[in-house]
């Protein structure tokens, strides 16, 4: 455990594999980064109990509870982002990652400085630039069919005010359907809106949110009415959307 000032966002690196450990806690640390390690389920939800921490690397490959577990476990209970790291290059691997809640996959070996840059990549995405008091307040509040979105929080709530856990690129995504309401979105146009046009997106990525989106918004998934699928076009998010 590294006792640096929270400088930058504090990392959580979950892997069993001291070189991997090593390697990492040096990179971060020289780009002032703090930052936690653990070789297992335990460790992980140790560290996120006892720090703040603002984002996690996990391996797939753990002894014990593999990290698809772990994150589905992470999941159920918090919001924050998560990166993958698997030594297999198998794409549905990729796909089950997404559909439990990771917010991006890297595959190792990897550079160092890639996964720097996705680390950024996510944090944008899920915590957004830094805004001063006045400009969080003039982000809006979005309601629909009694949901609402609080785009300032980035927080889903139901009509009896429950709170749904939303992955960063869940919340994203229904962010862009929200701002574009009854209109078609092609997956590009959706993948520039929800992750911006320089993210390198995974095949089917925005199927795969949707899919999970519909899960938890839907009274029927298989049937969907807030968030239909038109063929050969995209997706439309058919409710009224107002601004709070």
């Amino acid at each position: 455990m590294v006792s640096l000032p929270h400088i930058l966002p504090h990392i959580l690196v979950v892997d069993d594999d001291e070189d991997i450990l090593s390697l990492l806690t040096g990179f971060f640390r020289r780009h002032a980064h703090p930052v936690t390690v653990a070789a297992d389920g335990a460790g992980m939800f140790a560290a996120l109990e006892k720090e703040r921490i603002d984002l996690v690397i996990l391996d797939v490959m753990l002894q014990g509870e593999d990290g698809f577990s772990l994150c589905r476990r992470l999941r159920a209970q918090s919001k924050v982002p998560v990166i993958m790291l698997t030594a297999m290059s198998d794409h549905t691997d990729r796909v089950v990652g997404l559909e439990i809640g990771a917010d991006d996959y890297l595959v190792k070996p990897f550079d160092a400085r890639e996964l720097l840059a996705r680390i950024k990549a996510v944090l944008r995405r899920t915590e957004g630039v830094a805004a001063g008091p006045a400009a969080t307040a003039t982000r809006p509040m979005l309601e629909f069919c009694g949901w609402r979105l609080d785009v300032a929080r980035r927080e889903l709530r139901s009509a009896g005010n429950t709170l749904m856990i939303l992955s960063g690129g869940e919340f994203d995504l229904l962010l862009a359907f929200a701002e574009h309401p009854q209109r078609v979105l092609t997956r590009d146009q959706l993948l520039d809106l929800a992750r911006g046009a320089t993210h390198a997106a995974f095949d089917r990525s925005i199927d795969v949110q949707v899919s999970r989106l519909r899960r938890k918004l839907e009274s029927d998934a298989k049937s969907p009415q807030f968030i239909r699928t038109v063929r050969n076009g995209g997706y439309i998010f058919t409710p009224a959307v107002h601004r709070g």
